[in-house]
């Protein structure tokens, strides 16, 4: 693929609106763009500043095909690095269409892709993963996904690596060193700052490894579970999270045979509510897949939330059947957070309910249809999300391939670490520098190829 030549595209959305954006990025940007451009006060485009702005017109012969407002950015001062023009028309899809393909039949071709930001990354205006960051930061959806995509696009992550890899680096080079003059049986490196720094790298490797368990639900969403027996309220507490009329409610057994999702913004963070079909034995088949469907968005969820009927507690032996199911469910998902939830509170008194939780410690009460001790729940399902980290404004992983990379770094650190106390032979322990050298290089996009280039920019938008 040619890198070098001139490309376009919608930079906003596709379909109708009140503006749209078309940008242009290569050499010749400013170029093509004077050649449709007819500005209003007859300014020459080629002498203009960078980072300006020019009223004009877009048109084709003695055509005018929109009034248009044009941003000039001159490289390498702009995001590709290149001469870019950014075309602000009227939202119209037959403008838009006219405007691009006036582009293209004076020297343009369509960007593929996240070709913009792939040239930006190319043209050294950011690192791989600020590129990635990007994408993320399109895609955020909460103030958490969108706080972490600014944190890795501004660099943290990147210069966090980046300080870890020039230090481990300078080591390397005297290691290698002592190679060439293995004959003398010279000592280059210092042995115990060396240990000292292997240490300190492996303990931020493991500190940004465990801290893709929390980037990796805020980013794509916690699965919330809502189990429990038929018309015990599921349908009516996934309405009052929700705060819409999201499922069907009835007094009928089974109402819900099918799982029913939707998502929920808690505290900054996106959480995505299942509503299952209630749990009971039935001789219906089309209940009895909604059933089996229940166990595997179970298996599936982060968080188990078990709501029972208070009202069926107060009754004989319920209890006693209500904690074998709990029971029953601890065993089966032991790594899940279960929270327990006793709904219809409203419908028993205080001796009761003191009753209830002398017999199941920490549940929670409410009344899904009264709408009491909903945001308790809300904030008891924000707990299981570490968010201190956030608040400290630590480096969170996000992306599975730094995830994958960081993991064959840090076993690469500790064969350099067993090798430095084994006191085994430079030129061994030099092997697996290089490799934690080259993981921590392809993070940043020090170490590359096309196919991962490929990869990683065909999940951008097109324009950007």
């Amino acid at each position: 693929m040619n890198y070098q030549d001139n490309i376009v595209a919608l930079a906003t959305p596709s379909g109708a609106g009140a503006i749209a954006v078309v940008r242009i990025s290569g050499q010749d940007a400013i170029v093509i763009a004077d050649k449709v451009f007819r500005p209003v006060k007859h300014k020459d485009l080629l002498k203009q500043k960078t980072h300006t702005l020019h009223l004009g017109h877009i048109v084709d012969g003695a055509k005018v095909i929109d009034e248009v407002l044009v941003s000039l950015f001159k490289g390498p001062n702009s995001y590709t690095g290149e001469n870019t023009v950014e075309i602000s028309c009227h939202g119209s899809t037959y403008i838009q269409q006219q405007v691009i393909q006036l582009l293209l039949r004076n020297g343009c071709r369509m960007a593929q892709a996240g070709e913009f930001t792939l040239r930006a990354f190319l043209n050294g205006k950011l690192d791989l993963s600020q590129a990635e960051a990007v994408a993320d930061l399109i895609a955020s959806d909460n103030e958490a996904s969108h706080q972490i995509a600014m944190q890795q696009m501004r660099g943290g992550f990147s210069n966090e690596i980046a300080q870890l890899r020039t230090e481990l680096l300078n080591f390397a080079s005297l290691i290698e060193l002592e190679l060439d003059f293995a004959e003398e049986d010279v000592a280059f490196a210092d042995r115990a700052q060396f240990r000292e720094l292997l240490d300190r790298i492996e303990k931020v490797l493991k500190r940004l490894i465990d801290s893709f368990a929390t980037g990796n639900v805020i980013k794509n969403g916690i699965p919330v579970a809502i189990v429990g027996e038929p018309n015990v309220g599921k349908s009516t507490l996934l309405n009052a999270l929700l705060n819409e009329e999201r499922a069907i409610v009835s007094d009928i057994a089974g109402t819900t045979r099918d799982t029913i999702e939707d998502e929920l913004v808690i505290g900054g963070i996106g959480f995505r509510f299942i509503d299952t079909a209630g749990i009971r034995d039935t001789q219906d088949v089309v209940e009895s897949i909604g059933i089996r469907k229940t166990f595997e968005k179970m298996e599936q969820a982060q968080v188990v939330v078990y709501l029972i009927d208070n009202g069926q507690l107060i009754l004989d032996n319920e209890l006693q059947k209500v904690n074998l199911e709990i029971e029953k469910i601890r065993n089966q998902f032991p790594l899940k957070p279960l929270v327990i939830v006793g709904n219809k509170a409203d419908k028993i008194d205080n001796g009761q309910i003191d009753a209830i939780k002398s017999q199941i410690p920490g549940m929670l009460f409410l009344s899904a249809k009264e709408g009491i001790g909903v945001e308790e729940l809300k904030a008891t399902l924000l707990s299981f999300v570490n968010t201190g980290a956030l608040r400290n404004n630590e480096t969170i992983v996000t992306n599975t391939r730094h995830y994958d990379s960081l993991l064959k770094a840090l076993e690469e650190i500790q064969k350099v670490n067993y090798g430095l106390q084994m006191n085994l032979p430079s030129d061994l322990m030099a092997i697996d520098i290089r490799e934690a050298l080259y993981h921590f290089g392809e993070i940043t996009g020090q170490v590359t190829n096309d196919e991962l280039l490929g990869n990683i920019f065909a999940n951008f938008c097109i324009g950007k």
